[in-house]
C-alpha cells in the first residue's frame, strides 16, 4: 500500500506522537491511501481536493477518522460497489473488504486499534438482517 501524507502546516509525525486525530481515504483495492490532519483537511473530499484529486471521487474510497484509540469508519457502500447488484451481497463484500484494507492501512502506520462503525452508519446492517429488502 502506498500511503500519501498531506500537510502544509504541521509535521504529521509530531502530530501522530501527540495522538491528534486524522482522517484517511483508502482505495477499495487497498493499493493507495491518503491521510491528513483533521484540522487541516476537515472532510474526506477536502483531503482529496488538497491532494489534487477530484473530490467527486469520494465514493471510490473507504473513509475513516482515527487516532490511537480507534478508527471510526464512515460506512457508506456505493450502489455500484464491485458491480454487485444484490444489496445484501454488495454490503457484505464492502464490509469484508473494508475491514481488511482499513486494518492493513492502520497497521502500516503503526496504529493497532479497533475499527468502529458509528451508529448513524449502521442502517445497512438492518437491511442485511431483513434479507436485503
Amino acid at each position: 500500500m502506498t500511503i500519501t501524507r498531506y500537510s502544509q502546516f504541521e509535521d504529521l509525525n509530531k502530530a501522530m506522537e501527540k495522538d491528534e486525530p486524522f482522517l484517511a481515504v483508502i482505495s477499495f483495492d487497498g493499493e493507495q491511501a491518503y491521510m491528513g490532519h483533521i484540522d487541516e483537511c476537515m472532510e474526506h473530499h477536502i483531503l482529496l481536493q488538497k491532494l489534487g484529486l477530484p473530490p467527486t471521487d469520494i465514493d471510490k474510497y473507504f473513509r475513516i477518522i482515527f487516532d490511537r484509540e480507534g478508527a471510526d469508519w464512515t460506512f457508506i457502500c456505493p450502489p455500484d460497489y464491485k458491480g454487485i447488484t444484490d444489496k445484501t451481497r454488495r454490503i457484505t463484500a464492502f464490509y469484508n473488504d473494508g475491514f481488511r484494507v482499513i486494518a492493513q492501512f492502520l497497521s502500516e502506520i503503526g496504529y493497532f486499534c479497533d475499527i468502529k462503525i458509528p451508529k448513524r452508519y449502521r442502517r445497512h446492517f438492518d437491511v442485511m438482517g431483513e434479507g436485503g429488502k
